[in-house]
């Protein structure tokens, strides 16, 4: 599974940092990012159900997952 925040609908109120802590993060602009600022991250096993969680909890569904 791989991870990423489309910047163009990202919002930026943290809701995924809160239930993805170690996968999400907000960037100097003030909007979610993937840890390290990369643009797209392959999800550890521990990671999938908070980095899914945080994705059916983004409210402009910018957290998207591909499997």
């Amino acid at each position: 599974m791989k991870t990423y925040v489309k910047k163009d609908t990202c919002i930026g109120c943290g809701s995924c940092t809160y239930i993805a802590e170690n996968v999400f993060e907000i960037g100097e602009d003030g909007l979610a990012q993937v840890k390290g600022n990369e643009e797209k991250i392959e999800v550890s096993e521990e990671e999938k159900d908070n980095v899914q969680d945080a994705a059916e909890s983004c409210p402009t569904r910018a957290i998207v997952v591909e499997e």
